[in-house]
């Protein structure tokens, strides 16, 4: 059969807008395309390839499971899913952990068992949840009406009742609206889709600190800065300040579908059995194949090596921008870096991707203004050269373009 671009024309539900290049291989931070081309990968399928592509720990982990065990059902669960599930445990704040299949469904998990702590402890009064314009918490009709973003969820109806959104870093404006009826806050501590902004540190410990006066849980969506992408194993831990209930997934399973929902044993006992469950969630070869992207990942090496990688980033982008003048800030923490556009390009971010793919870069975008690089976190430096000197190139096509 033949695969081209205009297949997925005649096939393909049209909810997504694939550029034309279909990647063929991959190995480490390079990807090859049907004609050969190769790229660099700056994009880690937006933050997901923790490892690049085809780690050898992954691959030899999907090997063994795959000769094993592959499915079970959560009818008996499994040695992968444990083994897992007692890593997380051991390495953060949690006591207890839910599997699912992606972050959206772990964040369902977390918004559901918001709700249900807050009717046990509480009552049905209890049912608000605060989050923030421009976050992103998934696409299930829960998450996407939670997500900060109403062009997401706008369009299907009505939606869930009690979800209320503020100012991301506005601690005055949670303030104002946060009460005893408040189950949850629920909250990026990077916000990833809504333009790669950092909480500042006073108003993620003024959050937690509105979350324990009234009673409300503190949920942190991990699904983006988990798993190494800040430098920290979670980003929560690079700011003193401890959540309730944190979601994991994209990096888990270093490109593998797992989610993971984290949290106490005093919260997890409100779900008992029957209250909530996913089919493929603790499916043995995902947990197989994400303890060894974990274990990766969860070194000194790996994590003080991202924090290395991003400050050469950092700089190599600022020289870009002391020749160009295209971007009027640099942000982010870690390897999950936004370029802002002055404001002589904005709304163009999609113009730098493009002008990116044809110099043979996959870069992301954040938004409409703010060019997004999530790259594997064991990048050799030789391929960040490579890649920025690419990204230069397609720099000055854009200024070119726009003169």
């Amino acid at each position: 059969m033949s695969v081209s671009r205009e297949l997925f024309d005649q096939v393909m539900v049209p909810n997504y807008a694939p550029s034309a290049v279909i990647p063929v291989r991959g190995q480490g931070s390079r990807v090859w395309d049907q004609q050969g081309r190769e790229y660099v990968d700056f994009a880690g399928g937006i933050a997901v390839n923790c490892l690049g592509h085809c780690h050898p720990a992954l691959v030899a982990a999907l090997k063994e499971q795959g000769e094993k065990l592959w499915h079970l059902s959560n009818v008996m669960t499994n040695e992968p899913a444990l083994r897992l599930a007692k890593k997380l445990v051991d390495a953060t704040f949690a006591e207890k952990v839910y599997f699912a299949n992606s972050g959206a469904e772990a964040n369902e998990a977390a918004l559901k068992l918001a709700r249900r702590v807050a009717q046990d402890r509480f009552g049905a009064q209890k049912s608000q949840i605060i989050a923030f314009y421009k976050g992103f918490h998934g696409r299930t009709f829960f998450t996407v009406s939670v997500g900060g973003q109403a062009a997401y969820s706008d369009g299907f109806g009505p939606k869930p009742a009690d979800i209320v959104h503020v100012d991301y870093n506005d601690l005055s404006a949670l303030e104002a609206i946060i009460s005893d009826n408040t189950c949850a806050v629920m909250m990026e501590p990077l916000q990833g889709e809504g333009g790669i902004v950092s909480p500042e540190a006073e108003f993620v410990k003024g959050v937690r600190a509105l979350c324990d006066k009234h009673n409300a849980l503190l949920i942190f969506d991990e699904v983006q800065t988990g798993v190494g992408r800040t430098g920290e194993l979670y980003a929560y831990q690079g700011l003193g300040v401890t959540p309730d209930i944190l979601t994991s997934a994209k990096a888990l399973g270093g490109g593998f579908p797992i989610g993971a929902m984290l949290t106490t044993t005093a919260l997890a006992e409100h779900l008992k059995v029957g209250t909530h469950g996913s089919t493929y969630g603790g499916n043995p070869l995902a947990c197989a194949v994400a303890e060894a992207a974990f274990d990766t990942v969860n070194t000194k090496e790996v994590l003080d090596g991202v924090k290395q990688k991003a400050v050469l980033f950092r700089e190599l982008l600022s020289a870009i921008n002391d020749k160009y003048a295209v971007f009027s800030e640099i942000r982010g923490k870690g390897l999950l870096i936004g370029a802002v556009v002055t404001d002589a390009y904005k709304g163009k971010a999609k113009d730098f991707l493009t002008a990116a793919i044809n110099e043979n870069l996959m870069v992301l975008v954040a938004g409409a203004d703010v060019i997004r690089f999530a790259p594997s976190l064991v990048i050799p430096e030789a391929d960040i050269r490579d890649g920025m000197a690419r990204f230069e190139k397609a720099v000055a096509a854009v200024v070119a373009a726009n003169k």
